[in-house]
């Protein structure tokens, strides 16, 4: 139903959206997560027509967006971040005035727009005037307003954005609903909702597709790699030694350190338990061994995981982290003080002349 392939957006020397490649099936709901400025809403824009790609290619219901963009576009309903509401109008002449925008023919637009309504669940409010309405309802108002012409796909940015959480429960289950009749882009900050709405996950980040795949694969394929969690009773750094000698460890992260106890993170090469060797090393450095635990990923896990790792590896070289990848062969860190940071001169590149 929806097809994206090496799709790219640059702005002069920036990629906004790098070599984007994703498919979505008839009737299913995919989850379309990444952090601010990832190009989330870039992608939905371009799918949408709302702006043209540098280059890639994209269909939706079997229209390429570049070649045929009004018949594209008559195959998507949108819902952006903001809902494109008139606050002057009530609902029903607001999805009116949508309805002829969208070229609904006339023998068909009470029947629409009714149907509109009724699976928003804006009954109760129908002759009410948009702006008077909770934000939850012009949300709703938001999404009858791209379920109107009755288009095969819905892409919806953010549509629990701002809402408390009685509201984003029934906006949930008003997307659920949706599904299968409709092919259907979520994009939301809001994990527990993907988990609970979506069958599969596109995770993109810095403009590139980190991970696609069904959240419950995504959480298996990365606990596998074999995260442990350790609370021991000595110093960070005397715990951190006697990990030196355990084959399989890559990191090892601090998560806790409370009245002398201890709490690490241990990441293990994928497919090797080291529980049996950590366990043998602290005991063997006369360490107190209080607990140690199989780590199981949850879908925020996850998503830190593949999002963030230029800042892990930032934060391994910081003066302040000793809890650096267990490379044996590496260097002990030297003791004497590092050398003083540059003067802000020294950095300045030339002065621009007149």
């Amino acid at each position: 139903m929806i097809e994206v392939a090496d799709l790219r957006k640059s702005y002069g020397r920036f990629d906004a959206v790098s070599g984007v490649s994703f498919t979505v099936g008839r009737g299913e709901i995919l989850g379309f997560l990444g952090p601010n400025g990832a190009g989330k809403t870039t992608t939905m824009r371009i799918l949408t027509g709302f702006m043209p790609a540098t280059s890639g290619r994209a269909t939706v219901a079997g229209y390429d967006v570049f070649k045929s963009p009004l018949q594209a576009k008559r195959s998507v309903g949108y819902l952006p971040e903001s809902p494109p509401v008139y606050p002057d109008l009530d609902v029903t002449s607001f999805l009116d005035f949508c309805a002829r925008i969208k070229g609904v023919k006339s023998a068909d637009r009470k029947s629409k727009i009714d149907r509109a309504i009724e699976k928003a669940r804006l009954g109760e409010v129908r002759s009410k005037i948009i702006g008077r309405l909770s934000k939850g309802y012009r949300q709703r108002v938001g999404i009858a307003q791209a379920i109107l012409a009755d288009p095969p796909v819905l892409i919806l940015d953010e549509p629990t954005a701002g809402l408390d959480p009685k509201q984003i429960i029934e906006t949930r289950e008003l997307i659920k609903s949706l599904g299968g009749d409709h092919t259907i882009i979520l994009s939301t900050h809001i994990l527990p909702e993907v988990s609970m709405t979506c069958q599969r996950v596109v995770i993109i980040s810095k403009g590139r597709v980190v991970a696609e795949d069904t959240p419950e694969n995504l959480t298996a394929r990365l606990s596998s790699k074999g995260a442990v969690r350790l609370e021991v009773r000595a110093d960070i750094r005397v715990a951190f030694d006697a990990l030196r000698e355990v084959e399989g460890i890559v990191t090892v992260n601090p998560r806790g350190n409370n009245s002398g106890h201890t709490v690490l993170e241990l990441q293990a090469e994928e497919g090797v338990d080291i529980r049996a060797a950590t366990a043998r090393a602290i005991i063997g450095a006369q360490i107190d061994l209080l607990s140690l635990t199989q780590v199981s990923l949850s879908l925020e896990d996850v998503f830190l995981e593949l999002t963030t790792k230029d800042s892990v590896a930032i934060s391994e070289v910081a003066p302040a982290a000793i809890f650096t990848p267990i490379v044996p062969s590496e260097p002990q860190p030297s003791a004497d003080p590092p050398p003083d940071p540059p003067s802000p001169v020294e950095n300045a590149g030339p002065k621009e002349t007149n």
